[in-house]
């Protein structure tokens, strides 16, 4: 029914909502202040060439977040939007 992944996980182009935030306290309360709380929809808008950072859409607002900070969000897709994206 769900497909789970993490951030740094999620495709270039495609959407999924947040799960979990799991991170150091100074980290998870930073990315909570930027909205991502669980129910959230975020979109991988942009890779850098060497594939870190990445661009997230996130509430209207284009964030860039590093593997390391982006490795502790956990995200859920439904399987017809996995198909469909």
């Amino acid at each position: 029914m769900y497909e789970t992944l993490t951030l740094s996980a999620l495709p270039l182009g495609e959407s999924a909502y947040v799960a979990r935030v799991s991170a150091r306290p100074s980290m998870e309360r930073r990315l909570t202040d930027l909205g991502l709380i669980p129910g959230t929809r975020v979109t991988c808008l942009a890779r850098s060439p060497a594939g870190d950072p990445c661009a997230y859409l996130i509430r209207g607002a284009l964030i860039a977040l590093r593997r390391s900070d982006s490795d502790g969000i956990l995200l859920k897709k439904t399987r017809s939007e996995a198909v469909a994206t």
